[in-house]
């Protein structure tokens, strides 16, 4: 079966899955996946990320797997240093909070998807994920998101539509609501 993937985020899919199982097993509860990866997974890579936004409540945990997993915190001259990045990936790693959306986030709706051969990773919801997107959008600062929030919308089926609505109106000052996710007539 041919994978609707890039190759490079591909292998950093089965990276993260074969940290979250490393994680898994020393009792450690894996990093949850949200941002433009849980876009682009969600998406099948209609829109593409330059990075993994992680969260996670065990930071120092998952940094010292991330090293072990061979990645390196960017150095130089010029350089952020914020997240990690693998050398054959060329795609960042950060750990963006430690709790799903500040605690905005349900929990219970968290997918576990299976990387073949690698192991399993968490991904935040797509509904908490249009969300977060929307509340971006409403910020002003990134109107990109409203295209990524209407993408997942379209191409994700069986969507809790209060909770998301809810969740929207929450994240928009209740400027926004599912409405808006239609393509405009």
């Amino acid at each position: 079966m041919m994978s609707h993937w890039r190759p490079q985020f591909e292998a950093a899919l089965a990276k993260l899955a074969r940290i979250s199982s490393a994680l898994d097993e020393r009792g450690i509860r894996p990093p949850i996946l949200v941002g433009g990866g849980a876009v682009e997974l969600y998406t099948q890579g209609a829109v593409n990320t330059g990075d993994f936004d992680l969260v996670t409540a065990r930071q120092e945990d998952l940094e010292v797997m991330l090293v072990a997993h061979g990645f390196v915190r960017p150095s130089g001259p010029g350089t952020a240093l914020r997240g990690w990045i693998h050398p054959d990936l060329m795609l960042g790693f950060e750990v963006v909070g430690s709790r799903l959306l500040d605690g905005l986030g349900n929990p219970d709706l968290i997918r576990i998807v299976d990387i073949a051969d690698h192991g399993s990773i968490a991904v935040i919801a797509v509904e908490d994920l249009i969300a977060d997107r929307m509340g971006q959008y409403a910020s002003g600062s990134a109107p990109e998101m409203l295209g990524q929030a209407r993408a997942l919308f379209k191409l994700s089926k069986g969507l809790d539509v209060d909770y998301m609505d809810q969740r929207i109106r929450t994240e928009t000052a209740l400027t926004y609501g599912i409405q808006d996710l239609e393509d405009p007539a």
